[in-house]
């Protein structure tokens, strides 16, 4: 692909957090950025904003990414409006957390239809689009507990390991058109939810951290747009942690 030719990113789950970094991130790059989100317009138009405000662009575009049919009428409006897609960041998930015994059908159900459902919806329609185009760029987000496991948290560690073997699997299928699809697996990122958290429950995170802070969006960001940059042409099928030292 050109490097003279503008890019297009969708980032799913973008109206915040991770997501809102990655979207700015790469609009800086020079990306169109298409910012997705499911529920929340008025923090989805602070992202499109923000992007603006670094020089970028980008339109919103709003669906579910547990939705087979929403997915393929988003990517058939890409596709329209824009005629390909390079970037895809599967970033869009949530979190029903408990032990085991207590946890409700729904919850189970929920979490994995989000958060690995999701992804596949995104990156299948995606891979259309890029095989095209001989060009393309898949990151996934998972998690440090994808990898290391967490009690109380079997719906979102099973989704998020789930996220990574599909990684590996896709770079696989994908890797002969220049397509590449790589994991990054964040620790404790400082987010809303994470600052919602109280001091003692931190202090324990703290405790597993070798580099003893917390991460920053922004260097998940930049990680991020490095995997989806022309430089890593020659990386793919990977699994990338950032976070702190809490997984080796």
């Amino acid at each position: 692909m050109s490097e003279t030719k503008r890019k297009i990113a969708l980032v799913t789950g973008a109206s915040r957090g991770i997501g809102r970094a990655i979207a700015i991130e790469l609009a800086k790059t020079g990306a169109f950025i298409i910012v997705n989100y499911s529920s929340s317009p008025e923090a989805a138009q602070e992202t499109l904003n923000a992007i603006r405000e670094v020089g970028g662009d980008g339109e919103l575009l709003k669906f579910s990414v547990q939705d087979s049919q929403a997915v393929e009428n988003a990517f058939d409006g890409i596709k329209s409006r824009h005629g390909q897609l390079d970037i895809l960041v599967n970033n869009a998930g949530i979190s029903k957390d408990g032990l085991v015994l207590r946890m409700k059908d729904e919850e189970w159900l929920t979490t994995l239809a989000v958060n690995l459902n999701g992804s596949f919806f995104c990156s299948r329609a995606a891979a259309r689009l890029m095989l095209k185009s001989k060009w393309g760029r898949i990151v996934n987000i998972s998690s440090v507990v994808g990898e290391m496991g967490n009690a109380g948290q079997v719906p979102y560690v099973s989704s998020k390991s789930g996220v990574i073997g599909m990684t590996k699997a896709l770079a696989r299928e994908l890797a002969s058109r220049n397509v590449t699809v790589n994991a990054v697996t964040p620790g404790f990122i400082e987010t809303d939810m994470t600052a919602a958290l109280d001091e003692k429950l931190r202090a324990e995170h703290m405790k597993t951290i070798p580099l003893g802070r917390y991460g920053q969006g922004e260097e998940v960001a930049k990680l991020v747009a490095f995997l989806a940059s022309d430089s890593a042409a020659y990386i793919t099928g990977q699994v990338i942690g950032i976070n702190g030292g809490m997984y080796m």
